[in-house]
């Protein structure tokens, strides 16, 4: 890069930092006020609990643009604001670090000690939410306390990651904007070639969504591709895994069934169903996922409908094949 352009290439870079941390403050303070209004009704019984999955419904339906606002989410904001409303100095860092971020700290640390040290932590190291969630794994503020070690070094002794603090699905659906990716550029476009070739095998295959959000309790989990099927009457997700195959990814993927059946399918589909593609440099593996309380003639049935086995496989060797000769 030209040395005499780097100053206002690195104004750039910062005004743009400085407005994804404005509006992701308003975005939390929205949260707050929401849980807020949400929390006084409910304590005075002037509303019950059924009212916020009504209020979820009411905004998907009339406003159908505003995205993160589901039932769940709701419950989050009201829990948000239930778990702080009494410490009014954690105030302005909750609102300096991304929902996702503050969603991992309230929902799994269990004091306010616990949670006003990863606070912290997350405002002073950027971290991006995977460090953040993995710092919280390892159990740092147990062993900072049980070492007796003050915060300052504890920070001091774990890496910076400033890359994608702010990359927060929840601040681009606030301004109605497409979400950003976390995985690489090649699961990227891997994905993107699978979903255009399952949508080339038939027209029964209705496109749904790439990294399709699911909400279980307060985690967020995301499904590479989701297709609803004409035919079968079902949702069909697909999971593309670029190593060898594990028993845990077929695990992975009937939670995500069992979440879809549970939160997303509506009562006249049949029971949703996933493809498991996994590619390393040997072989590749293709697996179905289908609930246990599925017939013998459901089972038959969607493997009849289903891509074959073997032309997934050889799609995912050309894609893979295509992918090294590219490089």
């Amino acid at each position: 890069m030209d040395k005499r352009f780097t100053d206002i290439i690195q104004l750039i870079k910062q005004s743009r930092i400085n407005a994804i941390k404005a509006v992701n403050a308003q975005l939390i303070n929205l949260y707050w006020n929401i849980g807020e209004y949400i929390s006084k009704k409910i304590e005075r019984s002037d509303w019950g609990d059924s009212v916020v999955a009504e209020l979820a419904k009411y905004i998907q339906q009339n406003e159908p643009e505003i995205k993160g606002f589901s039932d769940k989410n709701i419950w989050r904001m009201k829990q948000f604001y239930e778990t702080y409303k009494d410490s009014p100095k954690l105030s302005t860092v909750l609102r300096e670090i991304s929902w996702s971020h503050n969603l991992a700290i309230f929902s799994r640390c269990k004091t306010i000690e616990e949670r006003e040290f990863y606070l912290k932590l997350a405002k002073q190291e950027n971290y991006s939410f995977r460090e953040l969630d993995r710092q919280i794994s390892a159990s740092l503020f147990e062993r900072t306390i049980i070492g007796n070690t003050k915060l300052s070094t504890a920070l001091r002794e774990t890496s910076q990651d400033t890359t994608n603090t702010f990359k927060d699905s929840y601040v681009f659906e606030f301004l109605n904007l497409s979400e950003p990716y976390s995985e690489s550029d090649l699961q990227r476009g891997l994905v993107r070639q699978m979903r255009n070739f399952i949508l080339e095998l038939g027209k029964d295959f209705l496109f749904i969504g790439e990294e399709y959000k699911l909400q279980v309790g307060n985690s967020d989990f995301y499904i590479d591709l989701l297709f609803y099927h004409r035919g079968l009457q079902c949702l069909v997700a697909f999971e593309l895994k670029a190593d060898k195959f594990k028993p845990e990814h077929l695990g992975q993927l009937n939670f995500y069934l069992e979440a879809l059946d549970r939160d997303v399918k509506k009562p006249n589909e049949n029971l949703s169903i996933g493809v498991l593609l996994c590619k390393d440099k040997d072989s590749e593996v293709v697996e179905y996922a289908l609930s246990r309380s599925l017939s013998p003639t459901m089972v038959s049935e969607y493997k009849t409908q289903l891509p074959d086995k073997k032309i997934l496989q050889q799609k995912l060797h050309e894609l893979f094949d295509n992918e090294s000769d590219n490089k």
